[in-house]
């Protein structure tokens, strides 16, 4: 097999690098290995090499020198718009279609009809009812229930007005997007709305595409993306923090490893369930296994883990690294980022591969499909499997490596974290951003990408970010990246952080890194934002706060729909890796310049980690000078806090006027 990087170049992460070694020797390829033999087209990716059509059958056309036109006359302009505008129909397209089937599983346990499912957070769920103007008033929890998930349904084919989170944004913000004409009307036909503009004849001017895809992507931020956040947490609860485990070093040699990967909770909500069951642990030990041990990947390893405590085996690069374990009774998986070659690969082991949702089969997998009518003892039927295939181990490598990570910090949770029960409130940490003891705020999302070093940018970002005094908030695989490096637990804050950042981590106990959830959770990150301004001291709008989304090392369509509708709210966002957009000069101004000036955020494409960094800080800088707030001085600080005090008792005698000044 050809080797162009060593696996140090493939990952920095320690257990990959030792399942990669086990790929090698077992002449088994992985995304890693496959990245270095198909090369990347240079003319697909849209960078400044040229630009691909291929929206009709006259073509594909490639665009390569100045000038050039395709077939019916299309210009670099109109291609490179319509492909950016086509992804973020599809990623927009796949969130939302998870919110709308969280829905419909809240529909059918409110009408007792999912079995194993009820509403778990019946604040939350009034919470969710009063914003979509249902009452609640001496009404039963389920027909509470049942009429918010029929009108969060109806948010999905809705044609006309727009959509009911829209609202809940900034009035600025919703005042800049009406004078825009972005605001969207309905999930669904702001999908449509796209794919027919963007069909061979149609919308052929740049800005106007854009504003579409616009649209299109904040039907998912402030709708389908929402919906899923919101209805997850009524009927599984919502997140608070819990310490987890994270990393391949979480599965076990003497128990039955069950393996939940993808991006919905529904059905690994059971499997949890059933895999805890007496009945359940007690026939794994008449196959020889200790117990049931059950560990994430990818988003669904996010979802369970912030609510069950439900290891981690890694993000999105580590799917295929599971399984060279040899150590996987069955890896399950629903929607969204599944490897085709996953079948392929279990196949030289004992795994079972299964796929369960009726919108995903995968030629080579066990097809288990998922109704939420019986989800319990589909769970149930589906850990049996897993249990059955125990006795068929081979040999196993299971690095020993794992962290821990702090998840868990909903909006909810923040808010009840800085100011505690009976002033829950965003106040301090307004107040920290003020005083400068917090530089700002990051937000650190998304992918793995196999043609970049894996976690390297992550890992770099945060640690740097850090330093700098920035609170850094992340989602998805991102979150699980920071985490397998020591970033996401209370302590990290004496280690990493600078001395502002650490002060306030010292006064509230939080991390300084705070893994807020799955990709679909980015809309925890709008919210935030949102209470943020409506606090006060950081302007009125999400566009004031001195704040950046980043996402470096991003591989799918579901990270574009993100990063637009991020940038659309009024985030500078940044994204590494490679534009899709490269080739048009004019598109590039229109996605930085135009939407700053029409929107107040942007989005923007850096392929080196320093200079994502260095705009970063220069952003969060930028936006304190605008509001008026001291100049960041890490000098500042560091003279309080418990290490202050730690100091202090550590003399051998400690005065009232070391301690309080003197008063």
């Amino acid at each position: 097999m050809a080797r162009t990087r060593t696996n140090a170049q493939r990952s920095i992460d320690p257990a990959a690098q030792q399942m990669l070694i086990r790929a090698d020797e077992l002449s088994l390829s992985t995304a890693f290995t496959r990245a270095e033999v198909m090369a990347a087209c240079p003319i697909g990716i849209g960078s400044s090499a040229g630009i691909c059509c291929k929206n009709c059958f006259m073509g594909p056309c490639r665009l390569t020198k100045d000038g050039q036109v395709g077939v019916c006359g299309a210009t670099v302009e109109t291609i490179a718009a319509r492909n950016l505008a086509r992804a973020v129909a599809a990623g927009s397209a796949a969130h939302s279609d998870h919110g709308r089937d969280v829905a419909f599983t809240l529909l059918a346990a409110a009408e007792g009809q999912a079995q194993g499912y009820e509403v778990r957070d019946v604040t939350k769920l009034m919470a969710v009812a009063r914003k979509f103007g249902i009452p609640t008033d001496k009404r039963a929890v389920n027909d509470i229930a049942r009429d918010v998930a029929n009108k969060a349904i109806a948010q999905f084919g809705q044609q006309t007005g727009e959509l009911i989170y829209i609202k809940t944004a900034p009035k600025k913000r919703q005042e800049l997007w009406k004078k825009y004409g972005v605001v969207p009307r309905g999930i669904d036909r702001e999908v449509v709305d796209v794919l027919h503009r963007t069909h061979m004849g149609d919308d052929q001017e740049a800005e106007h595409i854009l504003k579409g895809a616009i649209r299109c992507a904040l039907s998912d931020g402030w709708g389908g993306s929402m919906i899923a956040t919101d209805l997850s947490d009524i009927l599984f609860g919502t997140p608070s923090p819990r310490v987890g485990q994270v990393n391949l070093g979480v599965l076990k040699d003497d128990e039955v490893n069950i393996v939940l990967h993808g991006h919905e909770p529904t059905l690994s909500e059971m499997i949890v369930r059933a895999a805890g069951e007496p009945e359940m642990i007690q026939y794994a030990e008449s196959k020889g296994a200790k117990g049931i041990n059950l560990a994430g990947i990818c988003c669904t390893s996010n979802e369970i883990l912030l609510r069950q405590g439900v290891p981690s085996a890694g993000n999105f690069l580590h799917q295929e690294l599971a399984l060279l374990t040899g150590a996987v009774e069955a890896m399950v998986v629903d929607v969204q980022c599944i490897m085709q070659a996953l079948p392929n690969l279990a196949d030289k082991f004992h795994t079972k591969f299964i796929t369960t949702s009726p919108k995903v089969k995968i030629a080579g997998g066990l097809h288990m499909e998922f109704d939420e009518h019986r989800a319990l003892d589909q769970a149930r039927e589906i850990v049996k499997v897993a249990i059955d295939n125990y006795p068929n181990r081979g040999a196993i490598t299971i690095p020993d490596i794992t962290n821990d990570i702090i998840p868990g910090f909903s909006q909810e949770y923040i808010n009840y974290m800085l100011g505690g029960t009976y002033r829950p409130s965003f106040r301090p940490l307004n107040d920290a951003i003020m005083s400068g003891r917090i530089r700002g705020v990051a937000a650190d999302v998304g992918c793995n990408n196999p043609r970049a070093t894996q976690d390297k940018s992550h890992e770099f970002l945060v640690r740097e970010l850090l330093k700098n005094d920035v609170l850094v908030v992340q989602t998805g695989c991102g979150a699980l990246a920071a985490a397998k490096y020591g970033y996401s637990v209370g302590e990290a804050a004496l280690e990493f952080a600078g001395p502002g950042l650490r002060e306030v981590c010292e006064a509230t106990g939080m991390p300084p890194v705070l893994h807020m959830g799955s990709c679909v959770d980015n809309t925890r990150i709008l919210t935030v934002l949102t209470q943020m301004a409506a606090e006060g001291g950081l302007g009125d709008d999400i566009s004031d706060v001195p704040a950046v989304g980043l996402a470096p090392e991003w591989m799918s369509e579901k990270a574009l729909a993100i990063g637009v509708y991020a940038a659309a709210s009024g985030a500078s966002v940044i994204f590494g890796i490679d534009s899709p957009v490269g080739a048009s000069d004019e598109v590039v101004r229109i996605m930085t310049e135009t939407w700053e000036k029409a929107l107040g955020g942007k989005m923007e494409f850096v392929t080196s980690d320093e200079e994502m960094l260095a705009k970063t800080l220069a952003h969060i800088d930028a936006k304190r000078a605008s509001l008026g707030l001291p100049v960041y001085d890490a000098a500042k600080f560091g003279s309080s806090g418990d290490a202050r005090i730690r100091e202090l008792f550590a003399r051998p005698a400690v005065t009232a006027e070391a301690l309080y000044g003197g008063d």
